[in-house]
């Protein structure tokens, strides 16, 4: 069994089960390009939903379990914490694809409920209940294979759907990659085609947060060596590029929906980035000037803007670091 978890601080007896769990999903064709605390929740919300904690074959089929009755069984269960207040999170981030992939059943549907209602209750889907009780024993696999037979995969239906809406982008060391289609992607195909070879300094790109794979070009290897802070976070910035030249760390914020490097936002990146080798170099990107106008209020002093249809150009937020007559 592949070890989808890593870097967890849960007992050996509850990172097993978890492993278990997204190796079942796997099976059945659920994507794992999540980050690996999403794979850890998915994991965790999915063994809720079946009320296993240890034996598969007494997986619950008609457990109808509310948001905040999930909450609690994972908090119980599996060493967590999560939030009560959260419970919305299980809709739209943990529970999404398996109800996509229509082996957890959303019984709230039926019942008209609203979207974001917490009393919307999950169950398992009667097939597949049936299938995960035999996991561990020697009908596993021959049960997969007639359970996967007429079903398509999720992970390929959505991998052909990807392929026909991406945006081709080239790094600047020439590595080809894809973003999924979206206005912000859009933005993020500028920040690397535009702006770093103008302002970058020969800039290596180490991450980028693609809106459909948050794992999409990663070098884990060179941003653990600048000690960055933990990769699962969800504090990281839309791009992240590094010069060795001038051992600077552009921290890149794609601005469409939401906001950019503010004074908090700037305050809470230098708090968790206190260890890192490099100096940090705060930048907001916008497409358009209009854009920029909505948001201009909150940009935080002693950071930088770029705005793509004015690409040669720098807004900075810098006081009189850059004061001078322009030659």
């Amino acid at each position: 069994m592949k070890n989808y978890i890593t870097k967890s601080t849960k007992s050996k007896q509850v990172q097993e089960i978890i492993n278990q769990a997204l190796d079942i999903l796997e099976s059945v064709g659920i994507p794992m390009d999540k980050t690996e605390r999403g794979l850890e929740r998915m994991a965790v919300c999915f063994l809720a939903v079946a009320n296993v904690t240890k034996d598969w074959s007494k997986a619950i089929e008609n457990a109808n379990l509310k948001s905040r009755d999930i909450i609690n069984f994972v908090n119980k269960n599996f060493e967590e914490n999560i939030s009560s207040g959260s419970y919305d999170d299980i809709r739209r981030k943990d529970l999404k694809l398996l109800v996509l992939a229509d082996i957890v059943v959303n019984s709230g549907v039926n019942k008209g409920s609203a979207t974001n209602d917490p009393t919307r209750g999950y169950a398992l889907q009667a097939d597949f209940k049936k299938l995960i009780e035999t996991y561990n024993t020697s009908n596993w696999n021959k049960n997969l294979k007639s359970f996967n037979k007429n079903r398509p995969s999720l992970a390929e239906i959505l991998a052909r759907k990807r392929d026909i809406e991406k945006i081709p982008v080239k790094l600047p060391n020439g590595k080809p990659i894809e973003l999924s289609l979206g206005e912000h992607n859009v933005l993020q195909k500028q920040i690397i085609e535009q702006f770093l070879p103008r302002f970058g300094s020969d800039c290596v790109v180490l991450y980028i947060g693609d809106t459909s794979n948050k794992s999409l070009h990663i070098e884990i290897k060179e941003l653990e060596r600048l000690n960055f802070f933990e990769l699962s976070h969800d504090e990281l910035p839309d791009i992240i590029a590094y010069s060795k030249k001038n051992n600077w760390l552009y921290l890149i914020e794609t601005v469409h929906s939401s906001g950019p490097m503010s004074e908090t936002r700037v305050l809470e990146l230098k708090r968790m980035l206190k260890d890192c080798k490099a100096e940090l170099i705060f930048v907001t990107s916008f497409l358009t000037r209009q854009e920029f106008k909505k948001w201009m209020l909150d940009v935080a002093w002693e950071t930088e803007v770029w705005i793509a249809d004015n690409p040669d150009h720098l807004v900075h937020f810098n006081g009189h670091k850059f004061l001078g007559a322009y030659q």
